[in-house]
């Protein structure tokens, strides 16, 4: 962290101070692994009789102006933070007047989520304006507490020197992190906008196969048109939603079987929206929850232990030269077994 701006406090340089690993996985913790003897600001602050009571974080906040709040919490969370020599761990802590606060300024992992891993990465079409990944299953889309490292974004930023000065690295819509399949990356702004302009107005076109419980009942075709939001009763989860009472977006899924047997079925799943967990959601609400999908009412079962969701084929308008772009992605060993384990023929 660099020492430039100083407002008030007096600056030590220090090395690290030891401090407990957080046992939350969410609890930002600082990892001095890779630079042992790495030196940091230190900066003390006396508190004033006009931040008696305050907040810990609000104090802070005064104290360090230059500093965001959300990152100075994150300081105290992670142990970085001394009030009279006592480690806070509480943001919302009060302070009191002639209280002396030690702030040690080291990098935080979501500080540090923006910057290069090398990875191996599958690219199935690029060009000087976009490419497309067929992502595995388990690699996480974009930094987020809990995985501020190893995510596509990062591998992206080792893979092209043009991610480095696009917003998100060019990621331009998300997979969740156990599903699998085919995402589309902008390589140049022009394209990123244009890419964000499709993606809202319902140009990209996405169809996903999908593993569920239970045998297929009725017409083969079955249009689900349900409003997604965030559970009202669990908070940690997307549900159907009634708009009139809970706050939520319009989502539209075509289910389309392929494959049935006793216990499963195989569907393509076609979306005419985009929104969080939409495919995870429609299925559980007809009664088809994904195999292994366990948040929205799946189990594991045919040897797969991630939902079995898989990102098959994408078209679009080639954001800068409007030719038409068409791909599809095979299936990964994962499903392609359970389909042989259940007895599912799909060509």
């Amino acid at each position: 962290m660099g020492s430039s701006l100083v407002i008030g406090p007096s600056i030590i340089s220090t090395p690290p101070l030891s401090h407990p690993v957080a046992e939350d996985p969410d609890t930002p913790v600082f990892d001095e692994a890779d630079e042992p003897a790495a030196e940091f600001e230190q900066r003390v602050c006396p508190i004033g009789v006009e931040y008696h009571g305050a907040r810990l974080d609000h104090a802070l906040v005064a104290l360090v102006p230059e500093l965001s709040r959300n990152y100075l919490q994150q300081l105290v969370e992670g142990g970085a933070v001394l009030v009279n020599g006592q480690l806070a761990r509480k943001p919302s802590a009060k302070v009191r007047a002639g209280d002396s606060l030690v702030i040690s300024l080291r990098p935080t992992l979501q500080s540090q989520a923006f910057r290069a891993e090398p990875m191996v990465l599958q690219t199935v079409y690029e060009d000087a304006h976009l490419r497309v990944i067929d992502k595995p299953a388990g690699l996480v889309v974009h930094p987020a507490p809990g995985n501020w490292s190893g995510t596509l974004l990062n591998g992206l930023l080792a893979l092209d020197p043009q991610a480095a000065v696009l917003p998100r690295a060019g990621i331009v819509h998300r997979l969740d992190k156990d599903t699998s399949g085919l995402m589309v990356v902008a390589r140049s702004r022009a394209a990123m906008d244009a890419l964000v302009r499709q993606i809202a107005a319902r140009e990209v076109h996405r169809q996903y196969l999908a593993l569920a419980h239970k045998p297929w009942h009725g017409a083969a075709l079955r249009h689900v048109d349900a409003a997604v939001g965030r559970d009202p009763r669990q908070r940690l989860r997307m549900a159907v939603v009634d708009l009139g009472r809970d706050a939520g977006k319009p989502a539209q899924t075509d289910f389309e079987l392929l494959a049935n047997a006793d216990t499963h079925c195989l569907l393509r799943c076609t979306l005419h929206t985009g929104r969080t967990h939409q495919i995870r959601v429609h299925a559980a609400s007809i009664g088809h929850p994904l195999l292994a999908d366990t948040l929205y009412g799946g189990s594991p079962a045919l040897g797969l232990t991630r939902q079995a969701l898989h990102a098959q084929r994408l078209s679009f308008a080639h954001p800068v030269t409007q030719k038409s772009v068409s791909l599809e992605s095979a299936l990964p060993p994962d499903l392609s077994a359970a389909l042989v384990q259940g007895g599912l023929r799909y060509n």
